[in-house]
């Protein structure tokens, strides 16, 4: 067994819901290379698991009150010796996972329950859905050190829109559960008792669509942002509609609304009212 400490766990439920957690309380979740690297271990694994059919949803969550304080300061400390190229090396892996995490091809959820500070904001901004307590806070923290949310802005700008990222990246402004909702950042901001409950409602709602069409409705949504009215993304969307009407699933979910039933791939999702919540559903 290695002596090399885990900072991260990955573990796939019965409802194949791979729930990503991070698991570094005493220091906030900050982040650090140790940490990154996991998770791109982790999202390696899920990214091939999601093609598969494999994982149908991930939750992005962590341990502690906060949800993450954004870079580590031992590894901050370590980082003033590096060079450019060190820094451009650490700043790689870092953009690597921004973009892994993005690109999952299963829906994303992240769960947040407290501080996100800096890097962790990008996490955030990459998840699909973000449910939020209300003691929850975000913060673009960087320039406030003389640094810039330089590798996750594509992520926070696309979330928050340009008006907005312009001031929260620019005054390091703290921004509250409901602010954070209000401009995007958030789509739920919930109490905090009943944060698992409104991740696991999330997932019933999630587990209801089709796998094969929500991955390729991801994918498709990444395309019409890059170009949304390009004669090539006009085709594309009528490519992809017609491709999933005379797929195993399309005619799956046709034939089961017609005949008012739940379709095949909902069996064994639902969840009863009885059932307990998400993180004690998982022990």
């Amino acid at each position: 067994m290695s002596d090399t400490p885990s900072y991260s766990k990955l573990e796939l439920d019965d409802r194949d819901v791979a729930w990503l957690t991070l698991e570094r309380p005493d220091v906030h979740n900050a982040f650090d290379d140790s940490l990154i690297a996991e998770l791109n271990a982790h999202l390696e694994r899920l990214h091939e698991a999601a093609r598969h059919g494999d994982v149908r949803a991930v939750v992005l969550g962590s341990e502690g009150k906060s949800f993450s304080a954004g870079a580590d300061l031992n590894w901050m400390k370590r980082m003033v010796e590096y060079d450019v190229d060190d820094n451009l090396a650490d700043s790689r892996k870092l953009a690597a996972l921004m973009h892994g995490l993005d690109t999952l091809p299963c829906p994303t959820l992240c769960r947040v329950q407290g501080a996100t500070f800096g890097g962790a904001v990008g996490l955030a901004a990459c998840c699909d859905i973000v449910i939020a307590s209300e003691k929850a806070k975000f913060c673009l923290s960087e320039v406030k050190i003389g640094l810039s949310p330089a590798v996750i802005s594509p992520y926070v700008q696309r979330a928050l829109g340009e008006r907005q990222a312009r001031r929260y990246a620019l005054t390091a402004e703290v921004m509250d559960a409901p602010t954070a909702l209000a401009l995007g950042l958030a789509h739920r901001v919930v109490e905090p008792e009943t944060l698992d409950d409104a991740v696991t409602e999330m997932l019933d709602t999630l587990l209801g669509g089709s796998p094969q069409a929500q991955r390729a409705t991801k994918a498709l949504l990444a395309e019409v942002a890059r170009a949304p009215d390009s004669k090539a993304t006009r085709e594309h969307t009528c490519r992809v509609i017609s491709e999933l009407r005379v797929s195993a699933e399309g005619q799956e979910g046709l034939a089961s609304f017609f005949e008012k039933r739940r379709p095949a791939w909902t069996q064994g999702t639902a969840r009863n009212d009885s059932d307990t919540t998400a993180t004690e559903r998982r022990s």
